[in-house]
């Protein structure tokens, strides 16, 4: 998804009109994270990316030597974590910023080994459980937009626009390439493409609340679509609700 961004216009719609939550769900690579920070800083709200948390799980666990299989450990293991999730403290290409345990682990979440583990981790019913709490309460200040998996099918049921971006796992591939290779991480293709595949399998067959788009969602393809194109659709769906 090429690099492109639109003005702040808080103004251009009625605000007592927007939605005070909006989910964005989708498969990994489809453009939550770009998408949702840049329309939260359109709309002037907080953009709070939920996967940020089963990374920051799957880091600490992968840091213990815990398996990502190992239940009882995953589930003990989230309980005693203590993960924050802040604006940006630096600029540095970040959207936020992730603290766990007082450590800022941003980029360190963001690895091949945590990408690999990540799936496998947040499957676990007592990872999500434990996690969903904290969702909902951060969600329930309202002026929100929060990404995921399950946003708009679990986390925020009720939430006043769905939205579940998607593209086709190629695009998606290339698009993660780009990105490991800005943070100067260089991985074959065919192995990201993999990955991406792998992940995509493992979300859409978990037993609790797989991948897949809630059915009042509205689904956004933006295959070939650059951060400009995606948010003058969204924008457009803005201006109907109006």
């Amino acid at each position: 998804m090429a690099d492109g961004r639109v003005g702040h216009s808080s103004d251009v719609h009625d605000r007592k009109a927007l939605p005070r939550t909006i989910a964005i769900d989708g498969p990994a690579g489809a453009g939550k994270s770009t998408i949702a920070d840049a329309l939260a800083q359109r709309l002037g709200y907080l953009y709070f990316d939920t996967g940020v948390l089963y990374r920051a799980v799957t880091l600490a666990a992968l840091r213990r030597g815990l398996a990502p299989g190992d239940h009882p450990s995953l589930a003990a293991l989230v309980e005693q974590l203590h993960i924050d999730v802040l604006p940006p403290t630096l600029q540095d290409g970040r959207g936020l910023t992730v603290i766990l345990d007082d450590e800022d682990v941003t980029w360190a979440i963001r690895t091949p080994e945590v990408d690999h583990n990540v799936s496998a981790v947040s499957a676990q019913p007592a990872v999500r459980q434990a996690l969903l709490q904290r969702q909902r309460a951060v969600a329930a200040r309202g002026g929100i937009i929060m990404a995921g998996r399950d946003i708009g099918t679990v986390v925020l049921p009720d939430a006043d626009l769905k939205l579940y971006l998607e593209a086709t796992p190629e695009e998606r591939a290339q698009r993660r390439a780009v990105e490991e290779q800005s943070r100067g991480l260089e991985r074959p293709f065919p192995e990201v493409l993999a990955e991406i595949e792998r992940r995509d399998d493992i979300d859409s067959h978990r037993a609790l609340s797989p991948l897949r788009p809630a059915a009042d969602a509205i689904i956004v393809d933006t295959e070939g679509l650059d951060i400009d194109a995606v948010l003058a659709t969204i924008d457009a769906l803005l201006g109907q609700r109006a």
